[in-house]
């Protein structure tokens, strides 16, 4: 008898551990399919934005929560030196996305410019996002109405590291000058017009999507004036540097009395390439399909059927898996 009732709870217990680990089989194998969960799932993600000054920063405060609320990941927005610092950070594992100028992000993974000797080759795309405009930015009292103009004036040319620098001397090329024609200064977006506001320094190169809040602030003070780049000098900058497009900023932008034309280059989003197919489907899913969240004015720009145009490294998987089912293309 006590042997007939010691077999009955050893199967008893056999069939209620078959069972539990049956039940443990099958949450395991619904979480896992699409939705980035399981091990490859990261308990937290920083985005790298810029300074506090331009648009990388709140843009990367809405996707933050964005991310957060639609996959569960803990993510924060963290201020940078932007493009090029972004790209080095990823490089060595610090970060997990970055926004990145379309420029900078092809000298990055081709080792060229500011990258020679020091290819990133673990960062891929997940997308363009909205033109980055350059703008030249000064004000009424300084006299300075063309790139000439800015011959032997302190000029900030972007905060070290940045996709500013960058387009600050190749516009100076085709106007036939170099950061020796004029006083460089190395100076973040905030610095850059406060110092304008101040005194300090006569004019300043911004590439940042307008309208910009470091130049809305100082158009709160003074009389704000962006430099035009003349139609043959864009011409001769497109066909060295064929990243750039053709830009206009608004009348009314900063209290502007008519339209200015310069240059972009796009911004775009990049994420680290260890992030998984199913992480970085998750996050590219969440952004495009809440843009509607994201308060700020570029958030109106930022469209899916946009999102690989002028990319110019390679996409994520992960990021493509969701164009290839939103059937967006490169046009």
């Amino acid at each position: 008898m006590k042997k007939k009732r010691l077999y009955l709870t050893m199967a008893f217990l056999l069939t209620l551990s078959m069972i539990l680990a049956a039940c443990g089989n099958k949450e395991e194998a619904e979480e896992k399919p699409g939705s980035g969960s399981g091990e490859d799932k990261p308990k937290f993600v920083s985005i790298l934005t810029g300074g506090t000054g331009g648009t990388y920063y709140p843009l990367g405060g809405s996707f933050a929560k964005i991310i957060k609320d639609e996959t569960g990941i803990e993510t924060n927005a963290e201020t940078s030196g932007a493009s090029a610092e972004n790209m080095n950070t990823l490089k060595n594992g610090d970060a997990e996305i970055a926004f990145s100028q379309t420029d900078i992000a092809s000298y990055a993974v081709d080792g060229k410019l500011m990258f020679e000797n020091n290819k990133v080759d673990n960062v891929k795309a997940i997308a363009t996002l909205y033109p980055e405009t350059i703008q030249i930015v000064t004000t009424k009292e300084s006299g300075i109405t063309s790139i000439e103009d800015l011959k032997g004036k302190k000029v900030s040319v972007g905060a070290p590291g940045s996709g500013t620098v960058a387009n600050a001397q190749q516009i100076l090329e085709v106007h036939s000058m170099t950061f020796d024609d004029i006083q460089k200064q190395d100076l973040s977006f905030d610095e850059s017009t406060q110092g304008i506001q101040d005194g300090t320094i006569d004019a300043a190169f911004v590439t940042a999507g307008t309208p910009t809040g470091a130049v809305e602030s100082l158009g709160a003070t003074e009389n704000v004036v962006i430099v035009p780049i003349a139609q043959d000098k864009i011409d001769d900058l497109i066909k060295k540097y064929p990243f750039y497009v053709k830009e206009e900023i608004p009348s009314g932008t900063y209290g502007l009395e008519a339209a200015v034309t310069t240059v972009a280059v796009q911004a775009m989003l990049v994420a680290s390439s260890d992030l998984s197919e199913d992480v970085v489907y998750d996050v590219t899913k969440a952004i495009f399909e809440n843009i509607d969240k994201v308060t700020h004015a570029k958030g109106k720009l930022i469209k899916v059927e946009n999102a690989l145009n002028g990319v110019g490294i390679d996409v994520h998987p992960g990021a493509q898996k969701y164009f290839d089912e939103k059937g967006v293309k490169a046009q």
